[in-house]
Parts: structure tokens; sequence; C-alpha cells
């Protein structure tokens, strides 16, 4: 549904930081599934681990918070601009079931919980094939900088 230049128009990540290479489907108010290829390109495996590579959690949140953050403005019809930030207001219940290694491609699954006072609540999961990666809840929040 998003290819990587159009994800690249709505979120201010660039590489390294960029965690969705592409949008697979998004409902408005309610959900969306991304994906995130693992490359042993990338930055974090020299140091995490050089013996052996394993993506770090919190950039499995990081990349579920991304694709909530898309989420959010597909559900909003807005696009940010150079004054708008998508920040994480809180995370719970993060669970990490498997390793995420290079050669893995990384399937977000981020559903709306709740949306009140500009604060969105998403549980998200992500999957490497049918197996769970990574689970938690993501509260964010856009903000408009001075």
């Amino acid at each position: 549904m998003l290819d990587i230049h159009q994800i690249l128009k709505l979120l201010p990540h660039r590489y390294p930081f960029l965690m969705v290479d592409r949008v697979l489907a998004v409902e408005k108010d309610k959900s969306i599934r991304a994906i995130k290829n693992v490359t042993i390109n990338e930055p974090f495996f020299t140091g995490h681990f050089p013996h052996r590579p394993v993506m770090p959690g919190v950039l499995m949140l990081e990349a579920m918070a991304q694709a909530a953050a898309l989420l959010s403005f597909a559900s909003q019809g807005v696009t940010p601009d150079d004054k708008t930030v998508y920040y994480f207001a809180g995370i719970d219940a993060a669970r990490f079931k498997r390793p995420v290694e290079p050669g893995d491609q990384l399937v977000m699954d981020v559903e709306v919980l709740r949306h009140k006072a500009g604060i969105y609540k998403f549980k998200g999961v992500t999957r490497v094939g049918d197996e769970v990666a990574c689970e938690a809840e993501l509260m964010c929040t856009m903000r408009t900088i001075a």
C-alpha cells in the first residue's frame, strides 16, 4: 500500500534509523501491516553482537512505533511537516520471544486500542514467518515543535 518513497515523505527518520521498508495494508483507525527487511549491513550488527548478530529489541519496538505513526497519519488524514514530531509516550508489556537475525523479515501488525486527547495506544506484534519475535503495547503522541 505504501512503498519506501511514500514512507520517506511521511516519516522524518532516515538511515540508519528508518525501520519500515513497506506498508502492506492499512485500515484507518484500526490496523497496519508493515515490513522491515533485516540485513547484515545494519550498523548495529557490528557491535550487537560481532560473533552472533542479533537485532536489539528496542529497535523492534522502534520499528513498530514507526508503523504506528504511519497508521495514525492515515487515520487522521494528515501529512506531517518539519514542525511535527511523533513521540513515544510509553511502552507496556514488551516481550521478546525470538532473536531476529540478518536475513529475517519482520512483519509488524499494529492495531489501535484507543485514541483519546491526542494520545494513541497500540498493540503491536512483530513476527518472523509464523513465529512471534516481539510484542508490546505502545503509547504515542504527535506534537508540534517550535
